[in-house]
C-alpha cells in the first residue's frame, strides 16, 4: 500500500484531534436528543437543544451528522377521512376568531376540532381543545363514535381542568357536533362565546388542525395501534406527558405549552 508499518502504527495510535472530539461529542448528544423525544425531532429542534447546551452549530451540519448516523424523524403520510359534517339545519355561530391566532393571555381563545384515529380493533375519533395563546390540549376524549357527547366530554374536561373566566370565545368548525343544542346549551352554561370558521375554509381553525397533523406525524403513523385500549393509553402519555409538558414549540419560544404556561403565570405575578 506504500505506507511503512512504523507510519501505519503512527495513525493508529495518534490521538484524536480537538475538532474529532467535538464531532463525536456532539453525535453522542444529537443521539440523545432524538431517542430521548422518541424519534420526533428533526434538525431544527435538535440544533435548539445543543444551543442551550453550549453548542454552537448549524442546523445544516446537525443535518448531516443526523444522516450520518441514520436518524430521521417521523414523516407524515397523506391520509384524510373528512370528520365534519356541516350538512345540518343548526344555527351557525359568527366567525368572531377570523384568524387572530395570536393571544395575549390564556384561558381566552379555545379551538376545537374532531380527528380520525386508525386502529385495527374499530375506527375511533378523538376530540380535542387547545388554548390558542399557550398550544395546550386543555381537553380531550376519545370515543369510537363521533356524536355530540364525543365534543361535550372534551370540553367539560377542558373547563374542570382551567375552569376560565367568562367570555372566553370557544372556535370551532362548522360541524354538527359542534352546532347542536346541546353543545350550545352547555357552551352558554359556561358563558363562552361560540364562534365558528367559515363553510369551507380550513384555515379559519388552522391552529387545531395542526395540532392534530403533528399528532399523526409524531405518533399515529409511526404507531399503527393494534387496540382500542392500547390508542388510548399512547394518546394519554403523548399529551399529557409529551406534547403538553415535553414537545418544545417554536412559536412559544422553543417552551412546552406548559413551561410557556408558567412563565407567563410568574411574569403576571411579578
Amino acid at each position: 500500500m506504500g505506507v511503512s508499518r512504523s507510519g501505519y502504527y503512527k495513525w493508529r495510535t495518534a490521538e484524536p484531534s480537538e475538532q474529532e472530539l467535538r464531532r463525536a461529542k456532539v453525535m453522542e448528544r444529537i443521539k440523545f436528543h432524538f431517542y430521548d423525544n422518541e424519534g420526533r425531532y428533526g434538525s431544527p429542534k435538535i440544533t435548539h437543544l445543543l444551543g442551550l447546551e453550549g453548542y454552537k452549530i448549524a442546523e445544516r451540519t446537525v443535518g448531516i451528522y443526523m444522516k450520518e448516523l441514520g436518524l430521521r424523524s417521523c414523516v407524515a403520510r397523506k391520509f384524510r377521512v373528512i370528520t365534519t359534517d356541516s350538512n345540518h339545519d343548526h344555527p351557525i355561530a359568527p366567525n368572531i376568531l377570523n384568524q387572530e391566532f395570536k393571544v395575549a393571555q390564556p384561558g381566552k381563545v379555545w379551538v376545537a376540532d374532531i380527528t380520525y384515529i386508525p386502529c385495527r380493533e374499530g375506527r375511533l375519533y378523538l376530540a380535542s381543545v387547545l388554548d390558542l395563546c399557550t398550544r395546550e390540549i386543555v381537553g380531550w376524549r376519545l370515543s369510537d363514535r363521533m356524536t355530540t357527547d364525543l365534543v361535550l366530554d372534551a370540553l367539560k374536561n377542558a373547563y374542570a381542568a382551567k375552569k376560565p373566566k367568562k367570555g372566553l370565545i370557544h372556535h370551532s368548525d362548522r360541524g354538527s357536533q359542534y352546532a347542536s343544542a346541546d353543545y350550545r346549551k352547555q357552551l352558554a352554561a359556561y358563558k363562552m362565546k361560540a364562534s365558528m370558521s367559515r363553510k369551507g375554509n380550513c384555515y379559519d381553525n388552522a391552529c387545531i388542525e395542526s395540532f392534530h397533523s403533528v399528532l399523526k406525524k409524531e405518533l399515529i403513523y409511526c404507531t399503527k395501534f393494534k387496540t382500542k385500549q392500547q390508542a388510548y393509553n399512547e394518546i394519554f402519555e403523548y399529551i399529557e406527558f409529551f406534547y403538553n409538558r415535553k414537545r418544545i414549540h417554536g412559536a412559544l419560544g422553543y417552551l412546552s405549552p406548559v413551561r410557556f404556561a408558567a412563565q407567563f403565570s410568574k411574569k403576571k405575578a411579578a
